[in-house]
């Protein structure tokens, strides 16, 4: 096996155990703490310390620790979340979600940053386009990692299965299902009982076990950044000043680029906030009930996984604005299909082909953005994931804050507008980009027939 793909591999597997953890967790907070909103806060302490991170953190930490020992340490604060859920309450949830949300954006920094230079310096070795080759690692990465969100809804859907489903929906409930739920009450969900205690503990320590072997597997078989990027080594040698690193993810958006390209992560933010918290309990837990929830969104989970391999091997081919076309469609189709359908028990399929093909638009996302920022600003990889990481979280932050204050059909509206200014400052970004590319072989072109009548001359 290729020493590369090998270290991609262990990067993905590390990241699936991990995520199958918090993400079983993350989909429980609101159902298993919903007394007072202690859930719900702690998910917004989580995004809202993701922010902050996201600021500071990850150009720091990637440059004293490296991308390897930033991982480790990153994935240690998702194992003490998982610690604290032993004894939940106000003061064990919200400072471990807090110091999660702290090491989550060094985490997918160091994650973007390190799969960057691996594809870069393979591609230099085999003589490949280098974006060819990281859209091909984000490609294996995601298809491995979102695999993570089938293993925990499959048990999320496993805990609620074993208990009572309660009565069948009424008419008058289901006509405030969907685009029209502006009151944010489901009684599927108060007729839902909640999992044992014994139950919950078992489950909170195969949790705790995996997000351990995750740490294990990076630190034992993840092979340094360093051995691959010898350019690193020259930066060693002149350090830069602690404040330049501090404030290079500002610094970065003096780049016109970059401020284009912002609302790329913040829309899918708030399109993950969207499909994980409005549809699953505007739609699916309104209409079908909470144990649906874990099944349908396998169906995201499942599909996200697939294309992101697909799409990391197409991109090839088609190159990435034709993916992010496909993305774009697909999701605006989605949009306008969830503000004028009216949820009903009878309509089964619909409730697993929606977050399918939303989990499609996903995967163009979580590939291409990603890839994209690594192609773009190679030389400044850090902050610029910094960057990205920090328009994500803001995009769960805003999800998360309006969710109790806004109808669904509002935030399906935010969410159209949102995608199509996106969309325009990225095709703005890729015309930019074509225009340079022509312009260096224009000169190109006009140097050789000036070579040509030199040597003819001589």
């Amino acid at each position: 096996m290729q020493r590369s793909l090998r270290n991609v591999l262990v990067v993905s597997f590390g990241f699936l155990l991990l995520f199958t953890a918090f993400g079983g967790l993350q989909n429980l907070q609101s159902s298993l703490y919903s007394e007072d909103g202690m859930g719900v806060a702690t998910l917004s302490s989580l995004y809202g310390a993701v922010l902050l991170s996201s600021m500071l953190l990850p150009p720091i930490l990637i440059k004293q620790c490296g991308c390897k020992w930033t991982i480790v340490g990153s994935m240690c604060c998702y194992v003490a979340f998982s610690l604290g859920n032993f004894q939940a309450s106000w003061f064990t949830l919200i400072p471990t979600s807090v110091l999660l949300g702290l090491g989550a954006a060094p985490l997918w920094s160091a994650q973007c940053t390190y799969l960057t230079v691996l594809g870069t310096w393979h591609a230099e070795k085999t003589g490949q386009l280098g974006k060819d080759v990281v859209n091909q690692y984000f490609g294996i990465f995601f298809l491995i990692f979102q695999s993570s969100g089938v293993w925990g809804n499959l048990i999320s859907s496993l805990v609620f299965g074993q208990t009572p489903t309660g009565e069948s929906v009424s008419e008058e409930q289901l006509e405030s299902c969907g685009a029209r739920d502006c009151l944010m009450v489901s009684a599927a969900l108060n007729s839902t009982q909640g999992p044992s205690q014994p139950l919950i503990y078992m489950l909170l320590s195969v949790y705790t076990v995996s997000g351990v072997l995750a740490i294990l597997l990076i630190a034992i078989f993840l092979e340094p950044l360093e051995d691959f990027e010898s350019s690193r080594k020259e930066e060693q040698g002149k350090p830069t000043p602690f404040w330049t690193t501090l404030l290079s993810t500002f610094r970065l958006l003096r780049d016109g680029r970059l401020r284009l390209l912002v609302l790329l992560p913040l829309y899918s933010g708030l399109q993950q906030g969207f499909i994980s918290g409005e549809y699953t309990r505007s739609y699916t837990t309104c209409a079908l009930g909470i144990h649906f929830v874990g099944y349908v969104m396998i169906c995201f989970s499942g599909t996200t996984s697939v294309c992101s391999l697909l799409y990391g091997k197409l991109s090839r081919h088609t190159g990435r604005a034709a993916i992010y076309a496909l993305g774009a469609v697909t999701h605006l189709s989605c949009i306008i299909t969830l503000l004028l359908w009216h949820p009903r028990p009878t309509q089964m399929a619909a409730f697993f082909l929606l977050p399918s093909l939303w989990g499609l638009s996903d995967a163009v996302w979580q590939t291409q953005n990603n890839a994209l920022y690594g192609v773009l600003f190679e030389k400044k990889k850090e902050a610029a994931f910094a960057n990205y990481r920090l328009w994500e979280a803001l995009g769960f932050v805003i999800a998360f804050g309006y969710s109790s204050f806004l109808c669904v059909s509002t935030k399906l509206y935010i969410l159209l507008g949102t995608l199509t200014v996106a969309m325009l400052a990225y095709g703005l970004v890729e015309y930019q980009e074509s225009r340079k590319i022509i312009k260096v072989l224009a000169a190109g072109e006009a140097r050789q027939p000036a070579e040509e009548r030199a040597q003819s001359e001589l």
